[in-house]
């Protein structure tokens, strides 16, 4: 594939994505009008949709219908989606720029933006628990619900979260560094290409464990990547405040190792990803997945 292709093929599924999401929060419940202006405000904002375009590559390449990765592909951005609402929070990051909008706790208040994201949370598992297109049966969504609450919670995300306010201010080594990276975002990012994976009907051996490994090392680069674009990104092309990991004295791969080196990092991680795609060469879009690889650590924003 070309690189026009691998745009266009991007922006298809950034396009159905927005499409699935507009349909999962259309909820009716006029007395909560507020809530749900907040949790679509969020959700629908925009941003790379990076981890449902990971569901639906990892899915497609291994035979499984766009029909059948709609929900994972749904649930793991409006996982996201929560993640990044509360991370915005004054008791946390306190952002006011997300997106190139301002934050849901400035665009509503700081109670509505934070039972926004606990909707979104529990809206996620919803989503994903009641699905049947594509032939999903209830034995693989109970296994995408098991591999996204692994990915959230104190092994994951949330754990991630946890190490990094207790690292403000902090000198921590790189494994420590890498190790909350992991959790905090690559967590997800790895995830979400289990879901494709689990929707397709994969479920264990080689092909399983070479894209939990590619998901795990793509996760990585892409919060090292993260990193360097606060230090070296301005607010119009990341759609957020540049410079904040640093004025919150947060412990990053640039603080840590400096650009250069932490640049040679986020290579190597994606080598290291696309190394891991050795076992899926006979299936359809290993290009796809190479070339998304790739694309964590080139972009700009």
């Amino acid at each position: 594939m070309n690189n026009a292709a691998i745009e266009a093929r991007i922006a298809s599924l950034q396009g159905r994505i927005e499409t699935v999401l507009d349909r999962a929060l259309s909820l009716p419940d006029a007395a909560t009008a507020r809530l749900r202006d907040a949790m679509r405000y969020s959700a629908l904002g925009g941003g790379k949709r990076l981890r449902p375009v990971l569901v639906y590559t990892t899915g497609s390449a291994l035979g499984a219908s766009l029909e059948a990765l709609d929900a994972p592909a749904a649930a793991v951005e409006l996982i996201h989606v929560y993640s990044l609402i509360h991370d915005d929070l004054p008791a946390m990051d306190d952002d006011d720029l997300r997106r190139g909008r301002p934050t849901c706790h400035r665009a509503f208040d700081e109670p509505t933006a934070l039972l926004a994201g606990d909707a979104l949370q529990a809206h996620a598992f919803e989503v994903l628990s009641q699905s049947a297109a594509g032939g999903i049966t209830p034995d693989v969504r109970l296994a995408m619900i098991r591999v996204l609450a692994e990915a959230i919670g104190t092994s994951g995300m949330a754990g991630g979260q946890a190490i990094d306010l207790e690292s403000v201010g902090r000198e921590i080594d790189l494994t420590a560094l890498e190790d909350m990276h992991r959790r905090k975002t690559g967590a997800l990012i790895r995830a979400s290409v289990l879901l494709g994976a689990i929707a397709a009907g994969v479920g264990a051996g080689e092909r399983y464990a070479a894209l939990a490994r590619y998901g795990a090392e793509i996760g990585l680069a892409f919060q090292i990547q993260d990193d360097i674009l606060d230090v070296e990104g301005n607010a119009e092309q990341l759609g957020k405040t540049p410079g904040a990991d640093a004025a919150h004295g947060k412990p990053t791969f640039p603080s840590r190792v400096g650009l250069a080196e932490a640049r040679r990092l986020a290579l190597a991680a994606q080598d290291r990803a696309i190394a891991a795609l050795a076992p899926l060469a006979p299936l359809d879009e290993p290009e796809m997945l190479r070339e998304l690889a790739h694309y964590v650590v080139r972009r700009a924003h």
